[in-house]
């Protein structure tokens, strides 16, 4: 009997619990969904190279990111010139001046007279003059930065110089500024200053990626000086500024011959590191729009990451996860076992030529030296064989693709569009998109 009561009472203890457990789970809200989803990484459309007020640039930092944003931009680095976007800075609005009252008068009606902050000070000649203060991007980041959908990154522009001959580059997701240091050539210049950041990259645990810019400007930098300068994996292969030569001359390659070169001349002779090639704006001006101006929206990268942050995105772009365009969208860039595909994203009313660029393993590397007419050398990019950096497939579909033969040094891709490019860094430029480079 006393059995039989001990179990009853177990039974209804067990009962009253379970009761509980169902009321307590019946009044609880339901479970949050989970803040990432394990999708398939994506494409991210973004600049990497911009300027604003903060040094040579036309417009405020708000306004730069509030137009990439409405423009379909994922992500954008303001990187001004040896300068991070922090601490107190304010600026002259002289009413004289050509821009800056305009500027100025489009800042107060997009983001309102609570937002702008403005003072009057006495300026040598004790004249009162108008300040702005320039917001630091910790400051205006929070107005315009929305998860999974916009998304904004430190930088600067490292810019510097070996006696002539300008060398700049670009630090993204930078924690500290890093000031410009001397190198004994262009080379080592590139070096030393990469260097620089990967040293930072190391003291602080960040991923930063660090990039040469327009190598065509002032012609200061050879393809000689990138093959040899290790540390450098990324550089502007075009690069929207109407000064910066993406095409060469007669006496300098293109900035996509060079990237050939530098490719042709690391992988088959000096077993270095492969080198990515990036598309950018080096914006500088936002008020007036059209051909010779240095406006947004020539040239972007579009990352392949699963989230947008600025971890997801450096790390992808270090490992060449991307492609760079000035208007071609690709849905898919593959390599799968031997073959290397693509998928292009297309217009109506448009049509597309993808050309397979390589230079294979038997091809010539030696270089001679340019001359001029008195038979004295030059001191550019030396000549290479036509073997270097040559087409060995065409195609019009939609899908190209190539079949790696083994013989390779690397191939890489670019598709050319009919489409006139709307704001073109030159006269009768198409819209176009350029891989990154695969070896067999």
């Amino acid at each position: 009997m006393r059995c039989r009561s001990r179990s009853f009472i177990l039974l209804i203890t067990a009962f009253a619990l379970f009761a509980t457990t169902a009321v307590w789970q019946a009044t609880q809200p339901p479970a949050d969904p989970p803040l990432t989803r394990n999708g398939p990484p994506r494409y991210w459309k973004g600049n990497l190279h911009t300027h604003s007020f903060w040094s040579d640039g036309d417009d405020f930092p708000e306004m730069i990111a509030d137009w990439y944003k409405r423009h379909g931009y994922d992500f954008l680095a303001l990187t001004d010139h040896n300068i991070l976007a922090e601490g107190q800075k304010w600026i002259d609005v002289p009413p004289a001046h050509a821009t800056r009252p305009l500027a100025f008068k489009k800042y107060v009606a997009r983001f309102g007279d609570g937002w702008v902050e403005e003072r009057i000070v006495k300026d040598k000649d004790g004249k009162d003059k108008k300040q702005v203060r320039l917001k630091p991007l910790a400051e205006y980041r929070s107005l315009l930065e929305e998860p999974g959908k916009f998304l904004l990154l430190s930088g600067e522009e490292i810019t510097h110089r070996y006696a002539k001959a300008p060398v700049h580059m670009n630090a993204i997701n930078l924690r500290d500024l890093v000031t410009p240091a001397d190198g004994g050539n262009v080379r080592e210049t590139i070096q030393v200053n990469h260097r620089l950041v990967a040293e930072q990259k190391k003291r602080t645990g960040w991923r930063i990626l660090a990039f040469l810019n327009h190598p065509n400007f002032g012609w200061g930098i050879r393809a000689e000086d990138m093959i040899f300068a290790e540390e450098m994996r990324h550089f502007e292969i075009f690069n929207g500024h109407p000064s910066v030569r993406n095409y060469g001359d007669d006496l300098h390659p293109s900035c996509e011959k060079m990237w050939d070169i530098v490719l042709a001349l690391r992988l088959g002779k000096h077993n270095l590191p492969i080198v990515y090639g990036l598309a950018t704006d080096d914006a500088h001006g936002y008020h007036t729009y059209g051909l010779g101006k240095v406006n947004p929206g020539r040239g972007w990268t579009m990352v392949r990451a699963p989230y947008l942050t600025a971890e997801a995105l450096v790390k992808a772009l270090e490992a060449g996860d991307f492609y760079a365009s000035s208007g071609v969208r690709l849905k898919d860039v593959r390599r799968n076992g031997g073959t290397y595909s693509l998928t292009i994203e297309p217009e109506k009313g448009v049509t597309y030529r993808t050309e397979f660029i390589a230079t294979m393993k038997d091809a010539p590397l030696a270089s001679k030296p340019r001359r001029d007419e008195r038979g004295d050398i030059v001191p550019v990019t030396e000549i290479y064989s036509d073997d270097v950096g040559k087409m060995v497939a065409v195609s019009e579909d939609l899908q190209p693709s190539y079949r790696l033969t083994g013989q390779e040094l690397y191939v890489r891709a670019r598709v050319l569009s009919s489409k006139p490019h709307p704001n073109p860094y030159e006269k009768g430029d198409k819209e176009a998109a350029w891989t990154q480079p695969v070896v067999p």
